[in-house]
Formats: structure tokens, C-alpha cells, sequence
């Protein structure tokens, strides 16, 4: 037994530094964090009844995830290129395990909170290094094919939140949506210092602590306001956190001009790729996309339909499955064609199926009709999640990569807190649910021609894809 253990621990490291064990690694770890963006939703009313907690309560157990996370991703990635984005990586996989270990075992609601607060602080520090590693990681020829799987992974963890989180619950309660976590936790950091190598780029890197500290209370104060605006009826301490974060956000800015030739937190020159800039705020818009589709579908299938959490995570399994499908494939056409071409293709069937989705929910609908929609939005988020990544990441030389993953994932944060935050206000409105429903699924359908015409604006013309050259790995100095 002995001599199996050891040929089985020599044929793991003998895939240490392997482009694809690499992936698999981080894409794990990735999947893991962003699920618990969705997955929890389904466990609320259980987790009111077991914690004798309120709504507002419970909405912080959401809430206060995901602004840990929009705060601090800017300053992780930074904090990545210092110390190692291998280390940060491993760090974040260790708390985030910890934190969910504290969740699964919590008494009350003040822990749960408490303790969702810290996954997201885990969460913040591995996100960024992922795409960053997978830049280091892989050659130019062949990235898009990687991040077209690492957006895959976005995709269906976002949009399986609810099908996971309904099994769980039915099957065993609301705590394994958090003890779930653990022995997946476990695998990654295993994986991760047996497969992941520890790159760096030679370059010694500095701490803007007070970029830092900016970035991150403007960051906080903006994405409160916008999370909880409609919680307390945009009322004037609402807008005046939100104007309090701009400000904020100004004098940052403002900051990182002075620091340009000084190891900026944000260097401005990611900005003069028209590619970078376009993809990152068009990250945003998706972003934005995916929460305004799922909601209020969700919503219809439960409230109207009176479908269990189960079955309605169940019925809305094609457009995840569909998307994992299509996404490598996505990648590995960008990089044949260019991905501005895999994205204006991604985004007709999405809106397609969006629209037919939209017009079917009504009285008596049947779930089943809603199959085939949500095909067609699965197909849309497979090819519009792969071409932004590839493309927006392209062109980043390796030493501005964990700056660029940073700008990239917090762009996405705030895209989904924007559309989460306009969704519950237009579900608010009109004269019965049912026209709240509607209203809130023209919100994406409107971004999606929005991100269309941005494209179109731009020229449509796709980047021409990047010849096969030698793995960028011999650019950087491998620590064992």
C-alpha cells in the first residue's frame, strides 16, 4: 500500500507545471467561488426557519459575499504580483474552505454573516490570480482554448447556482450548500502545490498602500449603496454612500496618475488597448446580463409555477449544460478567427432565447416550454463568456497580467451588482408579479443590444488570432 501511495504521488507531480493540470486547478477553485454567488439564494427560506433570522438578515448572508469580493479583487491581483500569485491563490483556497466550514456550522445569523464575509475576503484573494496564472500559463495561440474553459466555468457556475443549491437543500439542508465546499477545498490546495508552479516575472513589486485603501472604501461604499439601494428606497444616506464611493473612487484616480512610473495599482497603460477596455466593459455588461436573465425566470418558475427549489433548478438546467458544452469550443475558434466574431455570434441566441422566454412566462405556462429558450441562452453564454476573456487578456504583457485579471473580475462584480440592483427594483414595479417579471427580463435583453452596438461601433472586424509561439512560461522564473 505504501509503494501505491508513493507511485501515485510521483505520477501527480510528474503534471506539475502541465498547461492542462494547471487549468484544471484553477478552474476548480474558480467554479467553488463563484457558485456560492448564486447557490445560497435558494437556501433562504430554510436558513430563516433554522436561524430564527429576518429577511434582512438572510440578504446579508448574500450581500456581504459578494461586497467583500467586489472590494478587494483590485487589491488581491496587485498583491499577487508581489507575493505570488500561486501563494495567493492557495491562501484564498484556504480561507475560503475554513469560512465555509464556519458556515455550515453556524448557530446564528450574526455568524453566518460574519463568516460569508470572510469567504468573500478567500474568494477576493484566489479570483484574480486564476486568470493571471492562466496568461503566464499558456501560449498566446493557445489561450483562447484555455479561457474559453475558465469562462465556462463562469458561465455554468453563475447559472447552476440554483439547480445545485435546490438539490442540496431537498437532499440534505441548507448547511451542505457551505459544507459542499470543503472537500472540494481540500482537492484544490492538494492540486495546487502539487500541479501549479509558483511563476513570477523577476520584477520586484512595491505596495501602493494608499491606492489600496482608496481602491478598496470606494469600491466598499459604491457597491453598498447600489446592493442595498432598494432596500431602503434609495433613500438620501443611500445616494449619499453612492456619491461618497464616486468621490472616493475620483481621488483614486486622480492617485494612480501620480504613480504611473511608480507601480501603480491600476496601470492606465492596460487602458490604451482598445481590446482590454471594450472587453472589460462589456465583462460588466454580461455580468449584468446573467443575473437579470436567471432572477426573474427563477422567480416565475417558483412563485407563479409553485415549482420547488428542486424542480426549478432542474428546469432551468439546459442553459448551463449547453454552455459548459459550447464555451472550449468558443475559445478554440477565437483563436482561429478572432473572438469579436464569437461574440457577435453569441449574443443573437442569447437575445433570442431570451425574448421566447420572456413572451412564454405566463399564467398556465408549462416549465417544459421553457426548455429549449434557455438552449438557445446556454448557447449565447458559451460563446459571449470565451471571446471576452481571450480578448480582453490577449495583448497583457505577463507583468501587467495580475493588474488586468484584477480590473477584469471587480468589472464583473460590479456588472452583476448593477443588474442585481436594477432587476429587484423592476420586479418591484408594475401592477401585479407577473408584469414585475417582464419588466425586469427586458433589462438584459436591452444590455444585450447595447453590447451589439458597442461592438458594432467599434468595428466589427476581429482581431486576427495570435500565431502559435513558445509557451510564455519560459518568460518567467519558476520557484519550486
Amino acid at each position: 500500500m505504501h509503494l501505491n501511495q508513493m507511485d501515485m504521488l510521483s505520477g501527480m507531480t510528474k503534471l506539475r507545471g502541465n498547461p492542462w493540470a494547471v487549468l484544471a486547478t484553477l478552474s476548480l477553485g474558480f467554479f467553488m467561488t463563484l457558485l456560492d454567488m448564486t447557490i445560497v439564494n435558494i437556501a433562504i427560506p430554510d436558513v430563516m426557519r433554522s436561524l430564527h433570522a429576518d429577511l434582512d438578515q438572510v440578504m446579508w448572508v448574500i450581500s456581504g459575499y459578494a461586497l467583500v469580493l467586489a472590494a478587494l479583487v483590485v487589491t488581491a491581483a496587485r498583491l499577487g504580483d508581489m507575493k505570488g500569485q500561486r501563494n495567493l491563490f492557495a491562501t484564498g483556497i484556504a480561507l475560503f474552505t475554513l469560512a465555509s466550514a464556519a458556515c455550515g456550522l453556524a448557530t446564528g445569523p450574526a455568524v453566518l454573516i460574519t463568516a460569508r464575509a470572510v469567504q468573500g475576503l478567500g474568494a477576493a484573494l484566489l479570483v484574480p490570480q486564476t486568470m493571471a496564472m492562466i496568461v503566464a500559463t499558456f501560449p498566446a495561440a493557445r489561450r483562447g482554448t484555455a479561457l474559453g474553459v475558465w469562462g465556462s466555468i463562469a458561465g455554468l457556475a453563475t447559472l447552476s447556482g440554483p439547480t445545485l443549491g435546490g438539490l442540496l437543500v431537498s437532499v440534505a439542508g441548507w448547511r451542505w450548500v457551505f459544507f459542499i465546499n470543503i472537500p472540494i477545498g481540500l482537492l484544490v490546495l492538494a492540486l495546487t502545490y502539487c500541479w501549479v508552479p509558483d511563476l513570477r516575472t523577476g520584477r520586484t513589486h512595491r505596495l501602493d498602500l494608499t491606492g489600496m485603501l482608496l481602491s478598496t472604501a470606494a469600491l466598499t461604499l459604491f457597491t453598498f449603496a447600489v446592493m442595498e439601494g432598494n432596500r431602503y428606497s434609495w433613500n438620501a444616506w443611500i445616494w449619499a454612500l453612492a456619491a461618497a464611493g464616486a468621490a472616493l473612487g475620483a481621488i483614486f484616480l486622480r492617485h494612480q496618475a501620480r504613480r504611473q512610473n511608480a507601480e501603480p495599482l491600476i496601470p492606465f497603460a492596460l487602458f490604451t488597448n482598445r481590446d482590454f477596455t471594450l472587453m472589460t466593459a462589456l465583462m460588466a455588461t454580461i455580468g449584468a446580463v446573467l443575473i437579470g436573465a436567471i432572477v426573474p425566470l427563477g422567480l416565475f418558475l417558483q412563485q407563479q409555477l409553485g415549482l420547488s427549489p428542486l424542480h426549478a433548478g432542474l428546469a432551468l438546467a439546459p442553459s448551463p449544460l449547453i454552455s459548459l458544452a459550447v464555451s472550449p469550443l468558443a475559445g478554440r475558434l477565437s483563436d482561429r478567427i478572432g473572438g469579436r466574431r464569437v461574440l457577435l455570434a453569441g449574443l443573437l441566441p442569447f437575445a433570442i432565447g431570451l425574448t421566447a422566454a420572456t413572451l412564454l412566462t405566463h399564467d398556465g405556462a408549462h416549465p417544459l416550454t421553457f426548455t429549449v429558450p434557455l438552449m438557445f441562452m446556454g448557447l449565447g453564454t458559451g460563446c459571449m463568456i470565451a471571446p471576452l476573456s481571450t480578448e480582453a487578456m490577449r495583448h497583457v504583457p505577463p507583468h501587467l497580467a495580475g493588474a488586468a485579471a484584477g480590473i477584469n473580475n471587480t468589472a464583473r462584480q460590479l456588472g452583476s451588482a448593477l443588474g442585481a440592483a436594477a432587476t429587484t427594483a423592476l420586479l418591484s414595479l408594475g401592477d401585479s408579479p407577473l408584469t414585475g417579471i417582464h419588466l425586469a427580463m427586458t433589462l438584459p435583453i436591452a444590455l444585450l443590444a447595447a453590447a451589439a452596438l458597442g461592438l458594432a461601433a467599434t468595428g466589427s472586424r476581429a482581431a486576427a488570432p495570435a500565431p502559435h509561439t513558445p509557451t510564455r512560461r519560459a518568460e518567467h522564473r519558476t520557484s519550486r
